[in-house]
Formats: C-alpha cells, structure tokens, sequence
C-alpha cells in the first residue's frame, strides 16, 4: 500500500482489496475501528459494482440474492442472503488499467450486491457459482462512504466523529 499513496507508518488498510479489484478502503491506525469494521458480528453493508461476463439471468440474481454455497480455504461455506439489483452501468467509473478482458460478440452485464460479510474473493466466488465469471469488481460504498466523486488514488481525511456518523450512527 506504501508505495501508492503515502500514509504515516502506523497508518494500516482496514479490510483488503484483491489485486483485481478497485474501489473504496479505508486506512486507519485505529485498532478498535479495525475491529469494529472487520469482525463478523457487527454486519456492516458493502456494495461493490461487478461487471460480469454475459447477460445475467433472473435466475442467477434469484440464487445470489437466497446465498450461494462457495469454497473458502477447502471448506464449503453458504453465502448470507445478498441484495441484488441490475445496473445500466456504474456512474462515473474511469476506465481500468490494465482494461479488462473485452470480447465484441460476448455481451457484459453490470450488477450492485450489498453483502454484510467479507470472505476471501467471495464476490468472485459468487458470481462464478452461477456461471458469470467476474470481468471488474468496485467496491463502491461502506457504511454511508461511497466512491462517488472519487477517482483512483484519492485521499479523503475524515475527522474521529465523520467516522462515527458513518458506521455506526
């Protein structure tokens, strides 16, 4: 993280990116908010943008949203219920470096999934369960912060009491 933007050496990601993905994250040297953000029992809403290979299905949406069974680490694991909603495309999303895989005669379709927990590439893993490989993943808001407005690398300071009101209000 240290050698795209510079941060304070005590200042640490709260929660992780996979290198294939894009989006919102959150630094901190805030143990307590590290915990609060990232521990199962407080559920706090993530919604990510995913442009997937193909027209997605109504039934595809119908599974996701029910929750999907996926491998994390050799143990099958069920998916918590998911919001889903088909989207014309994301607002004001700067194209990706490197682009993403483009084939003309394969469509791609964009969908917004609002999950309350966090394994290991589950989005991914998700979409693939219903056969619609994952082509871009944006995490567009945690809590009420949102990447609206945002381009890459932007930095936004937030006071002690923003934090608050944006978590746990």
């Amino acid at each position: 993280m240290k050698d795209i933007v510079e941060v304070p050496k005590d200042v640490y990601p709260i929660g992780r990116l996979d290198y294939d993905s894009e989006g919102l994250l959150f630094l901190s040297n805030d143990s307590k908010l590290n915990h609060q953000l990232l521990h199962p029992q407080f559920e706090h809403a993530r919604i990510y943008w995913v442009q997937v290979e193909g027209e997605i299905t109504h039934e595809a949406i119908a599974k996701l949203t029910q929750g999907v069974s996926i491998n994390i680490n050799g143990v099958v694991f069920k998916t918590k219920p998911a919001r889903l909603a088909l989207l014309e495309a994301p607002v004001a999303v700067p194209e990706r470096n490197p682009p993403i895989r483009f084939r003309k005669n394969i469509p791609t379709s964009w969908v917004e999934i609002e999950l309350i927990e966090g394994k290991n590439r589950q989005v991914r893993k998700m979409f693939a369960s219903v056969q619609f490989p994952v082509l871009r993943l944006i995490r567009a808001q945690i809590g009420l912060f949102t990447i609206q407005g945002m381009m890459p690398g932007d930095l936004i300071s937030l006071s002690p009491e923003e934090v608050q009101e944006g978590f746990f209000r």
